[in-house]
């Protein structure tokens, strides 16, 4: 594997597992966007952080690599009624953000980690 290749692994990992410690550090940012339809918002959060440190860390072990990399796409999907939910609810709460910035993060962003993700599987 080559350096560049390399470093991008290491950041992806890095970035899922902040993102991860992030559902425990400050859990009632993601209560509020969580749909109220999905239900125990406390246990979906906990889920999602857990989710988050374990496929970051399995992003480092070469022979769960590939797992990790379709899990991680796999939660970014089962993620997408979160972020729909914000532009439904217009946002209210700590992470508000303008409804503009929600949409490219859900058309744009979204989809670029998804391939982010597909590129690393190997």
């Amino acid at each position: 594997m080559g350096i560049k290749k390399k470093i991008n692994l290491y950041v992806m990992a890095l970035l899922y597992g902040l993102a991860g410690g992030n559902h425990f550090l400050n859990p009632a940012n993601y209560y509020e966007i969580i749909p109220p339809y999905i239900g125990n918002e406390i246990l979906v959060n906990n889920l999602a952080g857990i989710a988050e440190l374990l496929l970051a860390a399995m992003l480092l072990i070469p022979s769960l690599r590939k797992l990790a990399c379709f899990g991680i796409i796999a939660m970014l999907i089962a993620f997408l009624p979160a972020h729909i939910y914000m532009i439904q609810a217009n946002c209210s709460g700590s992470f508000c953000l303008p409804e503009w910035l929600l949409w490219i993060r859900l058309l744009l962003l979204q989809p670029l980690l998804i391939l982010w993700a597909w590129w690393n599987r190997k």
